[in-house]
């Protein structure tokens, strides 16, 4: 039988040609959910760098999110479209220099402290937002219209097409996926898994930590406003709930469902999750209960996620060995014999 990782990239390419695939197949409504779903998936990704490579439990992902969709918003034209091209780098990097900048001081602790910290941050911007008119208040703002994707006169691709907006994500999602696994394969990604496994030993071989995992938190930052962006700009609509706690928890749920550093685990856990939820929101409106036991039951019996399920299968197919034999009692056994 193969093992997991033969077969892997054969999982990957198959699932991707069922995403190139499905809007030929699937309704508009679930070309909407998927492609919803994508868009989480990069979200997830870009926590996991920081929760499984580099170590960093973060529970304010969401501000990074919330930020750039409201950039897209607050730099939109108030009467026409605006530039795609302009947009989604300007919004990027606003909410990359905002990591940059929470991380400058929240990378200063360890721990719970951290994990704490992080939401504080991410509270602070949330109430910016929410008790205020800069971003529209708690009733939220709209966009004018979806960005356009021009070079001069011609339309390259037409985001208020559904479909369009779909495979747009989707090749994003596929970049973003290549991007953290040529990061992760270079040194700075080795340095970071490194400093997930032992920051003091790290830092006794000369490393700069602290520069490191401020490459990995403004890394993270910006791709987190990437799905953010998208988010905005397929709902065409923003309010300071993306920004709250529950969305980092949503996030960081998917990662541990699909599985910790794995970048396949958050896309695959990002499915799970929203598909999950909307099964259970079918059957009963106190579909939390539901999914907080299916979590439970996954972290107990499938620690690693999703990620793990095909070498826990294996494992289980794989024959016990046999048990061990102590040296004082082989000594006696062979003693006798003897």
């Amino acid at each position: 039988m193969l093992r997991t990782s033969r077969l892997l990239p054969w999982i990957l390419v198959a699932g991707l040609a069922a995403l190139a695939l499905f809007p030929l197949f699937g309704s508009p409504f679930y070309v909407e959910l998927v492609a919803k779903i994508m868009i989480l998936a990069i979200f997830a990704m870009s926590l996991d760098l920081l929760v499984g490579y580099t170590g960093l439990v973060s529970f304010g992902h969401a501000a990074y999110f919330g930020i750039a969709a409201y950039a897209v918003v607050l730099l939109a034209p108030e009467y026409e479209p605006a530039s795609l091209w302009l947009t989604l780098p300007a919004s990027v990097l606003i909410a990359a220099a905002s990591a940059f900048v929470i991380g400058l001081f929240v990378l200063r602790t360890k721990g719970i402290y951290f994990i704490m910290v992080t939401l504080a941050f991410a509270q602070m911007v949330y109430f910016v937002f929410h008790d205020t008119d800069f971003g529209g208040g708690s009733d939220g703002i709209y966009l004018s219209g979806k960005p356009e994707a021009k070079l001069g006169d011609l339309v390259l691709f037409d985001l208020e097409s559904g479909v369009q907006f779909y495979y747009f994500v989707l090749v994003l999602l596929v970049l973003v996926y290549l991007f953290l696994r040529r990061l992760l394969g270079s040194p700075l990604g080795r340095a970071l898994m490194g400093i997930r496994a032992n920051e003091h030993r790290m830092l006794s071989l000369g490393f700069p930590v602290f520069r490191y995992k401020l490459a990995s938190f403004t890394i993270a930052g910006a791709l987190g406003g990437l799905a953010g962006y998208l988010s905005a700009v397929q709902f065409g609509f923003v309010n300071p709930e993306i920004l709250s706690w529950h969305q980092s928890g949503n996030v960081l749920l998917m990662v541990i469902l699909g599985g910790m550093g794995t970048l396949y685990g958050p896309v695959a856990g990002a499915f799970a999750f929203v598909l999950l939820q909307e099964f259970f929101a079918d059957l009963t409106k106190h579909w939390q209960l539901l999914m907080g036991a299916v979590i439970v039951l996954l972290v107990l019996f499938f620690p690693g996620g999703l990620a793990s399920l095909g070498e826990r299968l294996r494992a289980l197919r794989r024959p016990a060995p046999a048990p061990a034999v102590d040296a004082p009692e082989r000594a006696i056994d062979e003693a006798g014999h003897g």
